[in-house]
C-alpha cells in the first residue's frame, strides 16, 4: 500500500480499502454530462459505482485496487446499499 493510500485510510475513518479484487460485471452508461460506472466484485452483492467524464477500459475479468465508503441508496422506494468509489486502478 503506497503513502497516498495510507493518508487518505487515516484521515477518513469510514474508507475501505481492497486489493486484488476481480471485477465479474462493468457497465458504463451516460447520466447527464458524466459516464456512470457500476462495477460487480467477485463474491460481493453489492455494487461499487463511480462517475467520470470519459468512458473507461472495460475492467470486465480484470483485478483491480479499489477504496471506497459504503452507502445507501433509494431506488423506487427502496433503500439498496451501494459502495461509492473514491479511487480504482488496475491491480
Amino acid at each position: 500500500m503506497n503513502k497516498a493510500v495510507k493518508k487518505m485510510l487515516a484521515t477518513h475513518e469510514h474508507l475501505v480499502h481492497s486489493e486484488g479484487v476481480t471485477v465479474v460485471s462493468h457497465m458504463q452508461r451516460e447520466k447527464a454530462d458524466w459516464i456512470q460506472h457500476t462495477v460487480m466484485i467477485e463474491d460481493c452483492d453489492v455494487p461499487f459505482k463511480f462517475r467520470r467524464v470519459k468512458k473507461y477500459k472495460n475492467l470486465q475479468g480484470q483485478k483491480i485496487n479499489v477504496i471506497y465508503y459504503p452507502e445507501t441508496e433509494t431506488v423506487a422506494g427502496f433503500e439498496i446499499e451501494i459502495m461509492q468509489v473514491v479511487r480504482i486502478k488496475r491491480f
